[in-house]
């Protein structure tokens, strides 16, 4: 019997300064097909769900929001009914330990404390097709041996994450899917915030303090139950600033078109997908902190292609895989003065296997290997650095010190949720890292460490990690993780260089150490 995972499905997009019209045959490239997984789902449903690490998407609207008449609220007179009505206030604090935080150019020990804060309300149903939502969040940190100003990963005051309103059409001429599902076809316009695919392009980038975020409109024909599935935007991102109001990026315009789908096979789910994002060097003023940008060659041109292909799901009862290959192309300039372009050719691809034994701890064994390129010769007139685009650095290296720039690496994971009477729903995650530089020449980003000679190799280091989340009780959820990394022959090399500006007196291995706890009111 068919199965699905139901969740619902929001989406929208476009800026006023896009016309639609102009774009479409570019969105129309992305369509989207997806096809059916063997995982768990709920009877009625073409979804079926992944279950490769790091991946899960945050639910639309997000997982601490709920109706408000399936909320204690319901107690109270004249809202046992409310439907239409759906509300979320969610409040997050994590310590963390940062020993030699290799994304920070000296070797110190650094206990920030984390703090996130987000409201949403959302109306639905009562006044359809029209729809509207807005989330509000800050995010501060405070006990932290670095300036809080222009750091934009974990400061952002008082700001609105999402605003948008919705058209949403229940039924439509596209009727009903072999299963019974209605076609929606849903169109937003406002301010968005949304994942797609693996997150490893576009996410909200939740364990992060800060969220990313767009304005533009976004229509999505189709639901998660549906065989098929189609997502369109058009969106200008926001830029982040510390203590002064978000404000969309006038430099950039970033297109997308993603496909579902999931009828072709119960071992296999396709995720067809295209991107674009145009840069328009003359309207660059910030750079990702919103300080103001002085460098030259990031006042640039670019238009770069992204696109790939998805596949993911279970091939018998206990095997599951997911696989992704994505290429990039296109031009950019140089630099703002010198008026010389190059074409920008990349790709990357990943693979993880897994298996699930058949145990009460639900042992899952999983295997991943995935390569991004870097640029190969900083003067051949080609940029071979493939561009990260929006996406979330955690899935590659839960201390976010690994991104989807210059990679290879090989993991070996272990999750398994133990049963122990005096904690429940416990799940415990740990796993082993290899990291090499795609290209020796080229950085390790997150870091700001590189080589142009390429003598001091491509090893980047080795890391073991461990996490445990559980409950408290339905409203608190608390996860404790620790990380330990093990520089190899390049890293400790480029903390030498000079033009590095790092420190080389620094340790040869960092500890990360955290703890969390997260408090939703519903």
């Amino acid at each position: 019997m068919k199965t699905i995972l139901k969740t619902s499905i929001i989406h929208s997009v476009t800026n006023k300064v896009i016309s639609p019209m102009s774009y479409m045959s570019i969105l129309l490239l992305g369509f989207n097909i997806t096809l059916a997984n063997a995982a768990e789902t709920v009877a009625g449903s073409y979804y079926k769900e992944r279950q490769s690490y790091g991946t899960s998407l945050e639910t639309e609207p997000p997982k601490y929001v709920k109706q408000l008449n399936k909320t204690w609220l319901k107690d109270y007179q004249g809202l046992e009914d409310v439907d239409w009505l759906d509300v979320g206030l969610d409040y997050r604090i994590r310590y963390e330990n940062r020993d030699n935080d290799f994304r920070r150019a000296k070797g110190v020990i650094d206990e920030p404390v984390l703090l996130r804060t987000r409201g949403y309300i959302g109306v639905k149903n009562i006044l359809d097709p029209l729809r509207f939502a807005v989330e509000l969040g800050d995010a501060r940190r405070n006990h932290s041996q670095f300036t809080r100003e222009f750091d934009t990963r974990d400061v952002n005051y008082a700001e609105v994450v999402q605003a948008y309103l919705e058209l949403y059409f229940k039924e439509t001429i596209l009727g009903q899917d072999d299963l019974g599902n209605e076609r929606p076809i849903s169109i937003k316009v406002g301010r968005q915030a949304l994942e797609q695919v693996d997150k490893r392009l576009v996410a909200r980038n939740g364990y992060r303090n800060t969220t990313n975020n767009f304005e533009g409109v976004r229509a999505v024909i189709g639901q998660q139950s549906n065989d098929w599935q189609l997502d369109m935007f058009a969106f200008k991102p926001v830029q982040r600033f510390t203590d002064e109001p978000d404000q969309n990026n006038d430099a950039q315009h970033f297109y997308g078109a993603l496909g579902h789908w999931r009828k072709w096979s119960e071992h296999v789910s396709l995720q067809p997908y295209y991107y674009l994002l145009k840069q328009d060097g003359d309207k660059v003023k910030y750079d990702l902190n919103g300080r103001d940008e002085t460098s030259n060659t990031r006042k640039i041109d670019r238009t770069i292609h992204t696109a790939g292909i998805r596949s993911y799901g279970v091939l018998a009862k206990s095997w599951d895989y997911d696989a992704n290959f994505v290429r990039q192309w296109g031009e950019q300039d140089t630099s703002l003065v010198n008026n010389t372009t190059v074409d920008h050719e990349a790709y990357a691809f990943n693979a993880e296997l897994g298996y699930t034994f058949s145990q009460p701890w639900k042992p899952r064994v999983s295997g991943f290997y995935g390569l991004v390129t870097g640029d190969k010769n900083a003067t051949d007139n080609k940029n071979q650095r493939f561009e990260r685009l929006f996406g979330f650095a955690r899935p590659w290296s839960n201390t976010d010190a690994i991104e989807m720039s210059n990679i290879r690496t090989t993991k070996l994971r272990v999750e398994f949720d133990p049963k122990f009477s005096f904690i429940n729903n416990l799940k415990i995650d740990t796993g082993y890292s290899w990291y090499h530089l795609e290209s020796n020449t080229d950085s390790w980003g997150p870091a700001t460490l590189r080589d142009r000679t390429g003598v001091s190799g491509s090893e980047i280091g080795e890391e073991f990690d461990i996490t445990a989340r559980f409950p408290i009780n339905k409203h608190i959820n608390t996860s404790i993780g620790y990380s330990h990394f093990m520089a190899g022959d390049f890293t400790k090399h480029a903390t030498q260089i000079v033009s590095n500006a790092n420190d080389p007196s620094r340790k040869e291995h960092s500890n990360y150490l955290y703890v969390q706890l997260e408090m939703s009111a519903f």
